[in-house]
């Protein structure tokens, strides 16, 4: 049963701050904190409110079975990484990941990124304690320093503006590739599969980077459309709607549009741990008229997340609630049934995207934060399979990945191990798939969703 809300009709964009506001930061100045804020208000919008429902329509269209979602990037990035060459990295994987499972869904691939944005993130513990010393946990670079000092665990409102800039300048230089000569990115010689020579399915990769190709050529050459010559957005960006206050500072009516926009992302999401139905972030997102997306897990019962549906999805208007799951490959069996019941049996209009990073985050022996490959796989192809068996659909899957030859996440096709984490270990949070370890895991879903679609026909 679909249940109003009953705060409906009070929400504004300063509403959240008469509630708990969990993993916010306490800066030492609440007055610069203030002024950084009221400087944000003023500055031009990250992203317009048009684009914002043209995500929502794809959203939409993804409920419907018309579309599939990838969204992919980094756990968290760096105001370091805001360089020409690893904005052009990311945003190769992204397209070239989305190409694949085009052929594998045959359907069109909304890409969203997790770049231009994602600096903030969530901690388990407010504070962090090294021989003795007990400082502030890094939560991001938008709030603090990774460095274990004081002067750099403290949060600092000026990053709130660095922040901001960089992640207007990685849009601006994405939005540039995407629609200038990016498109080159699609042919063959730039598909690196060196790697695919290590794994049982490298004539299959290779064959299907041969269709990708050919049917460019077809479009190139018999249409006359050159692939990725357009000017509308072909990607969209997310991030942790986490800072509230950089969040409302960004947040505002736009002329002949009906409500408000958050417009420093197209797609804000909420974490786990900032999921109570009756929080300051579940209060703030509730009020703007972005599409958004809810992680969910195995801390999360069914009745939460019906109570999470009626506040953030009252009028059940397809497009508007993603809900992201991350389970584990070891818990999702158990857990991710039980939800999609209790949605289907509650009548609400959502999809479902599968994050198989989180769940299966585990410490290596030598002490580096990892994740398997193959768990990773295993949880993608469980969560396909239970979707189906219970009449429902799994609309898109959310992989943290980067474009760089890191080594945080064991396996594939190269077969990483524990050993070769440290050669080249860069990530300050979570471990993330490089570009090989992306490209395979977009092989795999594509075959995944020919079988599972040649299964139906």
């Amino acid at each position: 049963m679909i249940v109003q809300d009953p705060r409906a009709g009070v929400w504004t964009p300063e509403s959240w701050r008469a509630l708990p506001a969990l993993q916010q930061p306490v800066y030492p100045d609440p007055a610069a904190l203030e002024q950084t804020l009221a400087e944000l208000r003023q500055l031009p919008p990250l992203v317009t409110s048009w684009e914002v429902v043209s995500l929502r329509e794809k959203l939409a269209g993804a409920v419907r079975g018309e579309a599939f979602v990838l969204q992919a990037g980094d756990c968290a990035e760096r105001f370091a990484d805001c360089t020409p060459r690893r904005i052009a990295n990311k945003l190769k994987v992204l397209v070239q990941m989305s190409l694949v499972l085009v052929l594998g869904a045959k359907l069109p691939v909304v890409r969203i990124g997790r770049f231009a944005g994602q600096y903030a993130k969530p901690r388990s513990d407010d504070f962090e304690t090294r021989e003795g010393v007990k400082l502030p946990s890094y939560r991001g670079d938008i709030i603090n320093g990774p460095e274990f000092t004081a002067e750099a665990r403290t949060p600092d409102p000026a990053r709130l503006l660095r922040g901001f800039e960089r992640s207007a300048m990685t849009l601006n230089f994405a939005r540039a590739l995407a629609k200038g000569g990016f498109a080159d990115l699609h042919h063959p010689e730039y598909f690196d599969l060196d790697w695919s020579a290590r794994s049982a399915q490298a004539e299959d990769y290779r064959r299907l980077v041969e269709t990708i190709t050919e049917s460019l050529r077809f479009m190139e050459n018999v249409l006359g459309v050159k692939a990725g010559e357009t000017d509308r957005i072909d990607f969209f960006t997310s991030h942790e709607a986490l800072h509230l206050g950089f969040e409302e500072a960004q947040t505002r009516q736009v002329p002949h549009r009906p409500g408000y926009f958050d417009l420093t992302a197209h797609f804000p999401w909420l974490g786990v741990r900032t999921a109570d139905p009756d929080g300051a972030h579940v209060e703030f997102l509730r009020g703007i008229e972005n599409p958004i997306g809810v992680k969910v897990g195995p801390t999360t019962p069914p009745e939460q997340l019906l109570r999470l549906l009626d506040v953030l999805h009252p009028q059940n208007v397809p497009g508007r609630l993603t809900l992201i799951h991350r389970f584990g490959a070891g818990k999702i069996e158990a857990g991710l049934p039980g939800l999609i019941r209790a949605v289907q049996a509650d009548g609400r209009n959502v999809l479902w995207i599968c994050d198989p990073m989180h769940g299966n985050t585990r410490a290596a022996s030598n002490g580096y934060k990892t994740r398997d490959f193959e768990e990773i796989r295993r949880e993608l192809d469980l969560a396909f399979d239970l979707h189906a068996g219970l009449g429902s659909r799994l609309g898109g899957v959310h992989v943290e990945m980067t474009g760089e030859n890191v080594t945080e996440c064991t396996g594939g096709a190269r077969g990483l191990d524990e050993s070769d984490l440290p050669r080249a270990y860069e990530t300050m949070v979570d471990p993330r798939l490089n570009y090989e370890q992306s490209l395979e895991i977009a092989f795999l879903v594509a075959a995944k969703m020919a079988k599972l679609r040649l299964n139906c026909d």
